[in-house]
């Protein structure tokens, strides 16, 4: 009898007892009194696989995949596997079935809205994004970094044919938030950025580490960033850097719209003043 454990790994029936196929060659005996609902639990050596795997299962879900069968497409998880995993994850409420499909549940959303540092941030900016806004007509971003990407924390706006939403993520060097944040960031970070390969969302994307860097010094100079058509053909956006009560970078605020709506010179002025604005905000709440 062939069955599969909690990391979708092919486990055969032996006298009673389980052992793992490693590349169809060579079982390894597990514990002899191991059932079936203790191999499906999140505890033992190999909590931290199954975490990780979970965590591939709900990010893979937020992309799109909702079926079981796209869930192991997108993942390279056994159908099997990513079932119990499912099944699990439904059980304590961050996945959901809706009908035959599956979605985030509402635990995330409920966990997410307490993230602190996040959620002041947003907060904090709401009356400036709106004076923003109303000032420029134009939709308005709040990201902050995440490794490599960036992260929408607040937007404000009406979309027209822009796709961004909050929660979203993107290349960090593809965006007009991403590269005024690592502007003013690291230097570790614009090298693990650089590190990712730079890969290209459209055809104006910066792709190679010396226009990069030199994308790095020119931001610095003149205290802002622009994305022309760099991470969605068509629109661009003009953006400033955020500081906290620490001085340090805090997020990328934007301004973004149609390629052919989008004055830097203008804008420019808005956006960096209303930068200025919120990491003021930001300073005298300690932020």
């Amino acid at each position: 009898m062939v069955s599969f454990d909690a990391w979708g790994r092919q486990l055969v029936d032996l006298a009673g007892g389980y052992a793992l196929v490693v590349d169809d060659r060579v079982p390894i005996r597990h514990h002899q009194g191991m059932r079936p609902a203790e191999r499906n639990t999140l505890a033992g050596p190999g909590e931290a696989g199954v975490i990780a795997r979970a965590t591939c299962l709900l990010e893979a879900v937020a992309e799109g995949a909702d079926t079981i069968r796209g869930l192991a497409r997108a993942t390279g998880m056994a159908p099997s596997s990513v079932h119990r995993l499912v099944g699990q994850l439904v059980d304590v409420g961050v996945l959901a079935r809706a009908d035959s499909r599956i979605q985030l549940g509402a635990k995330l959303f409920e966990l997410g809205a307490q993230v602190p540092v996040r959620r002041d941030l947003a907060d904090a900016a709401e009356a400036v994004m709106e004076d923003l806004r109303e000032a420029t007509h134009r939709r308005i971003h709040l990201a902050v970094l995440d490794g490599t990407d960036v992260v929408y924390v607040r937007i404000l706006g009406a979309q027209s044919g822009i796709a961004s939403k909050v929660g979203g993520r993107i290349p960090a060097h593809a965006t007009g938030v991403g590269k005024v944040i690592l502007a003013y960031s690291s230097t570790a970070a614009v090298q693990a950025c650089i590190d990712t390969g730079l890969h290209r969302v459209t055809p104006r994307t910066i792709h190679t580490p010396q226009a990069f860097t030199y994308e790095m010094r020119k931001i610095r100079t003149v205290g802002m960033a622009l994305d022309l058509e760099e991470s969605t053909a068509g629109v661009s956006c003009v953006a400033a850097p955020v500081f906290g009560a620490d001085r340090k970078v805090r997020a990328g605020l934007s301004v973004t719209g149609p390629t052919r709506s989008i004055d830097p010179g203008t804008l420019g002025i808005a956006v960096r003043t209303a930068a200025f604005t919120l990491s003021r905000t930001l300073r005298d709440s300690g932020i």
